[in-house]
């Protein structure tokens, strides 16, 4: 159940295309192998309203969040958010270049016995991938 949360200043729409942001962030956590395919959730949420720093209004931010079920090690995760991180970093490097921005990620395990879910998606997948 990774669950990708983007929030990201309203400023950022003129300089990266938040489509191929939340594509990044699904391929590499698709590529760390250690979640279910049918689980993988990604999404961005424009703020409109932030202040950051200085209140400078050409500053802005990207905060990802990651919401995983209980069951995999400190390594296997740690493995996994550098590889996201970086993929998300290094697809960010213009904007590194050409503004002050603010990036940041962070993983939260959600405790299973107060977390509730319904998924249809993984049969479905198996489905597809058994009869192509």
């Amino acid at each position: 159940m990774p669950h990708f949360t983007i929030e990201y200043s309203a400023n950022l729409d003129a300089r990266v295309d938040m489509a191929a942001i939340v594509e990044v962030v699904r391929k590499a956590a698709v590529e760390t192998g250690i979640f279910p395919l049918g689980g993988i959730r990604v999404r961005a949420v424009r703020c409109e309203h932030y202040a950051i720093a200085d209140g400078n209004p050409q500053h802005g931010f990207l905060a990802m969040v990651l919401r995983l079920g209980e069951g995999r090690d400190l390594a296997a995760r740690k493995k996994a958010g550098e590889h996201i991180f970086r993929a998300l970093s290094d697809h960010l490097d213009p904007v590194f270049a050409n503004s002050k921005f603010a990036l940041s990620f962070d993983m939260q395990i959600n405790d299973k016995e107060t977390s509730w879910k319904r998924n249809n998606i993984h049969d479905a997948l198996k489905v597809e991938t058994i009869n192509g």
